[in-house]
C-alpha cells in the first residue's frame, strides 16, 4: 500500500519535475490535465536498469521459468561534443549484498488462453501478485487455459509453443521472445542489446527499472518493427491510423477535443498487419513508442512494475473477436438508441424541451432522443440530480408527455462536486470521494470514489429515481481528472486507479441503467479497456472545421479498430457555430454512424440556420437513416457477437488488399456499405473501392470497379455512399421515431 503510493507519488513528481525545466519544455509548468509521458522515466540516471539477458531455467509442463536480468546504469558520453549517453555495466552497492542479488532471476509465465491466443507474464519482483485477475475491472470473466491445440518442444535450449496458428518462442541466450506465424515466419521480436551492434543508436532493450528514489520498479517491453509493418489500434487517437512513427500517451485526459495526441479513450491494445496483436493487460499509465525515437523499436513504457500481455494471433477480424473475447462485448444497446439524439448546451427549461420536440415533428426530422445537458438543475453544471423546480413544472408529466411523442429523455451529469454543491459537505463527510495521502481531498472538488461499494450505492440511488421517473440514458461526462496522487477506497493508489476510473464510472451507470430500464446504454466520453462493454461513447467536443472533421472520422476508426463496437459524436463540431457549408457535408457521416446526435456549444437544430432548405437537407440525412434501421440492426448484432466496429476502417473489412490499408477518411458502415465524406467544399473526390467485387452508387445506381475512381456526390446526400455489388441491403419507410417504424414496409434490394 505504502508502495504503491510511492510510487504514484514519485510519477507524478518525476513528470512535474520534468515538465518544469526550462531547458525541455520552455518553462511551462506541468498541468493536471496532461497525459503522463512514462519513456522520461526511463532516461533518469538515478534509476538503476535491468535487462532480460539469458534463460535461467523453465518448466515446459507448467510454462513457468525464471529470466536473468543483468544490472546496469546510464552513463554520459561525448564525441566531439555530441552529448549522449549509455547503458553500462554496473557492480552493485547494495547492502548487505548477500541480501539483494547483483543479477536477480525472477519468474515468468507462458500460459496458452486458445489456439489463437497466449498470456505472457514477466514479474521484476520475487513476489507476484495474488490472483490479479480477480482484482481487474478490464476483464470480461475468467480468462480460458486451453492447452488442447498448443505443442511444447525444446530446441537446444530454447521453447518453442506451437498452434495451427501462429508460433511463440523463447530464445535462451540471448533471452528474447520471437512471435511467428503458423509458418515459422518471424512477426516480430523482443529487442536485446545486442541488436545495437549494426547501429550507431544504442537502442535499450527488454528491461525494467529501479527507482533511485524509491526503489520501485516499472518494466518496458521492447518488440521490434519490421519495414512495412503498420500498428493500429491503441484507442482514440485522431492522428494518422497507421501508429508507426507516433508516441502516444495512453493515459486517460480531456484533450479539449480529439484534434491533437492525448485521449478520452486510450486503450493498451494494438495489432500489425503482419497478422498479430497485444493486449496489454495493465491500468498504469503506459507510453507506446512505436518507432517514433527509433524506426526499428516499438517501445512500451509501462508505470507497471511487472508485464501481462496477451498475444493474439489472426486477421483484424480475429484479433478484435479474440481481444474482446477477454474485454467483454456489448449487449445490443436498444433500436431507440440508434435514432437521432437532439441536442445543445443547453435546454434550460420545460418550455423548451417541449418546443424542441414540437419542431422536430413539424419539420418531420425523425428523432428518438432529446437530451437535456448542464442546464437542467437549478444552477447549470452544478449536478445535483433534480430538475429545477423553478424551470420545470412537472418533469415526470413532460417525460411521459414526450414519451408519448416518440422521444427517450437523456439527462447529462458528472462525478465531480464543487465545494458549492449541496451533496459536498456530505461525500466528505461519509468518505464517498477519492482522498489524498492525508486522508483529505487531492484537490478542491469531491471526486466520487467508484471503488467503494458505499458510493456506487449512493451514487446509483441518486439515478436510479431518475430513470424510475421514466429517463432513458444519461450521458456519463467527463471521468478524466481522476487524481494520480491519490489513495483510493480499495487501498490502490491513483497509479492504477486513474485509467480505471472511466471504466468503474461507465459500470455504475450501465448497471443501474441496466437493472431499472433492462437496457444497456449510457452515453460517456471517457473510456479504458472494457468499457466497451457498456455503450456507447461519443469522441468529444470536436472542432468545428475540416481539421475536426478529420479528427473525428480517424479517431472513430482508430476506436473501433481498439474493440468498441459502437460510437458516436457531434455532428458539425462543438465548439463554435457551424457553417451550414461544413454542416451539409458533415451531417451524412453523423447519420451513417451507429449511433447519431446534433449537439454543439451554439445550437445546432437546423431550422435556425438562416436558409430554410437547410432543414430539408437535415431531414433527407435523417430520413436516410430511419429508412436502413433494418440493416443497421443486422450489423449492429453481428458486430456485438463478434467485437467488430459498425464504424469500419477497410482494412478490417478487407486486410487482403494492401489499398484498403492506406485509407483514412472513409469508412465501412458494417459490411456493405462504404462511406467517403466530403472533408473539404467541392462536389466530387477520390474514392478508393477494395478489391473483390465491383461497387454500386447508392443513390444514382451507377457502378464502379475496384481501386481509385473520382466520384462526384450527385445524389440528394452531399456524400459518396457505395454498396458492395451483390450485397442485399433491407430498408423500411422512414418514421418519426423507431416505435413507429412500419415493417410491413420492408423491401430488400440486392445490389
Amino acid at each position: 500500500m505504502k508502495l504503491r503510493f510511492l510510487l504514484a507519488a514519485s510519477l507524478a513528481t518525476g513528470i512535474l519535475t520534468a515538465n518544469a525545466d526550462t531547458r525541455t519544455n520552455g518553462g511551462t509548468a506541468y498541468l493536471l490535465s496532461q497525459s503522463v509521458d512514462v519513456s522520461r522515466d526511463f532516461a533518469d540516471f538515478t534509476n538503476t536498469y535491468f535487462f532480460a539477458d539469458s534463460l535461467a531455467g523453465f518448466d515446459m509442463q507448467t510454462g513457468k521459468g525464471k529470466i536473468l536480468w543483468k544490472r546496469r546504469q546510464l552513463m554520459p558520453r561525448q564525441a566531439f561534443n555530441a552529448n549522449t549517453y549509455l547503458h553500462q555495466p554496473l557492480k552493485s552497492l547494495d547492502f548487505p549484498d548477500t541480501a539483494y542479488p547483483q543479477n536477480p532471476e525472477l519468474e515468468f509465465s507462458i500460459e496458452p488462453v486458445n489456439a489463437r491466443t497466449v498470456r505472457l507474464r514477466i514479474h521484476t519482483s520475487p513476489i507476484a501478485p495474488a490472483d490479479p485477475d480477480s482484482l481487474s475491472p478490464m476483464l470480461a470473466g475468467p480468462v480460458g487455459n486451453d492447452r488442447s491445440q498448443w505443442t511444447v518442444t525444446r530446441k537446444g535450449n530454447d521453447i518453442e509453443y506451437s498452434s495451427p496458428y501462429g508460433k511463440l518462442r523463447i530464445e535462451a541466450d540471448p533471452w528474447r521472445i520471437v512471435v511467428l506465424d503458423a509458418d515459422g515466419n518471424e512477426l516480430t521480436r523482443s529487442r536485446t542489446w545486442s541488436d545495437n551492434d549494426s547501429t550507431q543508436i544504442k537502442v535499450p532493450p527488454f528491461s525494467f527499472i529501479k527507482r533511485g528514489s524509491d526503489n520501485s520498479r516499472s518494466i518496458n517491453p521492447v518488440m521490434s518493427l519490421t519495414p512495412g509493418e503498420r500498428i493500429y489500434g491503441l484507442g482514440e487517437g485522431p492522428g494518422a491510423l497507421n501508429k508507426v512513427g507516433q508516441k502516444l500517451n495512453l493515459f486517460v485526459t480531456d484533450p479539449q477535443g480529439p484534434e491533437s495526441p492525448d485521449m478520452y479513450k486510450p486503450i493498451p491494445f494494438f495489432f500489425s498487419n503482419l497478422g498479430y496483436g497485444m493486449f496489454i493487460h495493465t491500468s498504469a499509465p503506459l507510453t507506446a513508442d512505436v518507432g517514433q525515437s527509433y524506426i526499428g523499436a516499438n517501445k512500451l513504457f509501462m508505470a507497471d512494475e511487472d508485464m501481462d500481455i496477451f498475444l493474439m494471433w489472426g486477421s483484424p477480424k480475429e484479433i478484435l473477436s479474440e481481444y474482446t473475447a477477454l474485454s467483454g462485448r456489448p449487449e445490443m444497446p436498444p433500436l431507440w438508441s440508434f435514432g437521432t439524439w437532439m441536442s445543445r448546451i443547453s435546454y434550460f427549461t420545460e418550455d423548451e424541451g417541449r418546443d424542441i420536440a414540437k419542431k422536430l415533428r413539424e419539420n418531420r426530422i425523425p428523432s428518438d432522443v432529446i437530451h437535456f445537458d448542464t442546464g437542467w438543475f437549478d444552477v447549470d453544471w452544478q449536478c445535483d440530480y433534480e430538475f429545477s423546480p423553478e424551470r420545470f413544472r412537472n418533469p415526470e408529466k413532460m417525460i411521459k408527455d414526450l414519451g408519448k411523442q416518440g422521444f427517450h429523455i437523456c439527462l447529462w451529469q458528472l462525478p465531480y462536486f464543487v465545494p458549492g454543491n449541496k451533496y459536498f459537505p456530505e461525500l466528505v463527510e461519509k468518505g464517498l470521494a477519492v482522498k489524498n495521502g492525508r486522508g483529505t481531498l487531492p484537490y478542491e472538488d469531491a471526486v466520487l470514489d467508484f471503488t467503494n461499494l458505499a458510493t456506487v450505492k449512493w451514487y446509483q440511488e441518486k439515478l436510479s429515481s431518475l430513470l424510475k421517473m421514466g429517463v432513458g440514458a444519461i450521458k456519463v461526462d467527463f471521468g478524466e481528472a481522476a487524481p494520480l496522487d491519490a489513495v483510493y477506497a480499495n487501498g490502490r493508489t491513483g497509479l492504477y486507479e486513474h485509467n480505471l476510473y472511466p471504466l468503474r464510472y461507465n459500470k455504475a451507470v450501465a448497471d443501474i441503467t441496466r437493472e431499472v430500464k433492462g437496457e444497456n446504454i449510457i452515453w460517456a466520453r471517457s473510456a479504458w479497456a472494457g468499457s466497451q462493454r457498456y455503450p456507447l461513447h461519443w469522441g468529444g467536443d470536436a472542432a468545428s472545421t475540416n481539421t475536426g472533421m478529420l479528427g473525428t472520422i480517424r479517431a472513430g476508426l482508430s476506436l473501433g479498430m481498439s474493440g468498441f463496437c459502437f460510437w458516436s459524436h457531434d455532428m458539425g463540431g462543438f465548439v463554435t457555430s457551424t457553417p451550414e457549408e461544413l454542416y451539409r457535408r458533415w451531417l451524412p457521416m453523423g447519420f451513417l454512424t451507429s449511433h447519431t446526435r446534433a449537439h454543439g456549444a451554439p445550437p445546432t437544430e437546423p431550422w435556425l440556420y438562416e436558409n430554410p432548405e437547410f432543414t430539408d437537407y437535415f431531414r433527407r440525412c435523417a430520413e436516410l437513416k430511419y429508412s436502413l434501421m433494418p440493416y443497421i440492426e443486422e450489423q449492429a448484432s453481428t458486430c456485438v457477437a463478434n467485437g467488430w466496429p459498425m464504424f469500419r476502417a477497410l482494412l478490417v473489412e478487407f486486410p487482403d488488399d494492401p489499398g484498403a490499408w492506406l485509407v483514412e477518411d472513409q469508412y465501412m458502415f458494417g459490411s456493405d456499405i462504404l462511406v467517403a465524406p466530403m472533408l473539404k467544399s467541392g462536389k466530387s473526390r477520390d474514392v478508393y473501392l477494395p478489391s473483390g467485387q465491383d461497387w454500386v452508387d447508392y443513390q444514382t445506381g451507377k457502378t464502379y470497379t475496384p481501386g481509385w475512381n473520382r466520384i462526384a456526390a450527385d445524389g440528394p446526400i452531399e456524400c459518396v455512399i457505395m454498396v458492395r455489388k451483390g450485397a442485399t441491403i433491407p430498408t423500411v419507410a422512414p418514421a418519426q421515431s423507431t416505435a413507429e417504424i412500419d415493417r410491413s414496409t420492408l423491401r430488400k434490394k440486392t445490389y
